[in-house]
């Protein structure tokens, strides 16, 4: 399976909601990753540029995808951003394949 770190921001509204109506944000984000055929790994509330950050497996990005649409369509969130991270031995198995693709490439200097 695939490994997605997502991050992104809580809207003002959405604030709002929580501290009306306080809410565990991890048993529903992790609900929608589920529902988009993922697992959710970790989430944790986040200090800095954005307000949390999960980390998510999952097989099928499309599917993955349109659970980020579901949140994205709430107004509740903003900002998400997805980068696929790898583990020491996916990236020491790239490099290995780097060593093998690199014969077939000329630099342009």
């Amino acid at each position: 399976m695939a490994r997605y770190i997502i991050t992104g921001s809580y809207t003002a509204a959405a604030v709002h909601g929580m501290i009306a109506r306080p809410s565990d944000r991890a048993a529903a984000t992790g609900a929608l990753v589920k529902a988009g055929a993922g697992t959710m790994e970790t989430y944790y509330l986040t200090t800095g540029d954005h307000d949390f950050l999960m980390v998510v497996q999952a097989d099928d990005m499309q599917r993955m995808l349109a659970s980020l649409l579901v949140a994205s369509a709430s107004g509740a969130v903003t900002g998400l951003k997805t980068v696929q991270a790898f583990t020491s031995d996916e990236f020491l198995a790239a490099q290995k394949a780097a060593g093998a693709i690199a014969a077939a490439y000329k630099a342009p200097n």
